[in-house]
């Protein structure tokens, strides 16, 4: 099941929906995610429109996805500063990496398969073998997400949110990655196509936490019922529902 969600500051790529299959853990600071599968051979073309088949696509058209995900975030939040009158500053810089402990995070090196944002460097930081491997298998729609989140981190540093457990701040960054998609779906950044919610909401599921996990412990991002309410709180009803304070 694949459905179609276009950046309107690009030209004209899709942003496929989220799968039921997905088995990526979108990771955060400290949290490292799952060994991907290795990255599945260039991508087939259509005979009948010589287009990508969903699912394989390109690392140029993920280096595109990339930026145009950085672009509109950067742009959703700095609107959102505008209109309360604050000052804002955009994420110093988004950095790949391949290798265990080739970037640190103040003195704490960063895993491999893991995807983070950095208060100490203001940075955010990816596994590029790992965000390639899910991008082919999963779609565009992965780096939508996992940039939004991401940058909520950033969002939450800037405002000086502090939580007491790992799951609180996790769920606020659902909850706000959750507002810049369905904002800019409202405001015609993105367009949203039938079946996108059922498949945001089908991976949301695939990378709630095991229901035996504490929910105090650190690292606890929410089991699947959190995340997908705490996403869809902020798709709804944009970011005044994520208790920015």
């Amino acid at each position: 099941m694949t459905a179609r969600m276009v950046d309107r500051s690009k030209r004209g790529a899709g942003l496929v929906g989220l799968v039921a299959a997905l088995a990526v853990t979108l990771a955060c600071m400290g949290t490292p995610g799952t060994e991907p599968a290795a990255p599945p051979p260039a991508p087939p073309a259509s005979e009948a429109s010589g287009e990508p088949v969903d699912g394989s696509m390109s690392v140029e058209e993920f280096e595109r996805d990339i930026s145009g995900a950085v672009r509109l975030a950067e742009q959703y939040w700095k609107e959102r500063f505008t209109e309360s009158g604050q000052r804002f500053e955009a994420v110093r810089r988004v950095l790949t990496y391949s290798r265990n402990g080739e970037i640190s995070c103040g003195q704490q090196e960063i895993p491999r398969n893991n995807a983070v944002y950095c208060p100490a460097g203001d940075f955010i930081a990816y596994d590029v073998n790992w965000a390639v491997a899910a991008f082919r298998q999963i779609g565009d729609a992965f780096i939508f997400f996992l940039l939004g989140h991401e940058y909520a981190h950033a969002i939450q540093a800037r405002l000086g949110i502090q939580h007491q457990f790992t799951i609180q701040s996790e769920l606020q960054a659902d909850c706000m990655a959750g507002a810049y998609l369905g904002d800019s779906v409202q405001s015609g950044q993105l367009d949203l196509q039938d079946g996108d919610l059922d498949e945001f909401r089908a991976g949301l599921e695939a990378v709630g936490d095991d229901p035996d996990q504490p929910w105090f412990a650190e690292g606890s991002h929410g089991t699947a019922r959190q995340r997908i309410e705490s996403f869809f709180r902020g798709y709804d009803s944009s970011f005044s529902a994520c208790d920015l304070t």
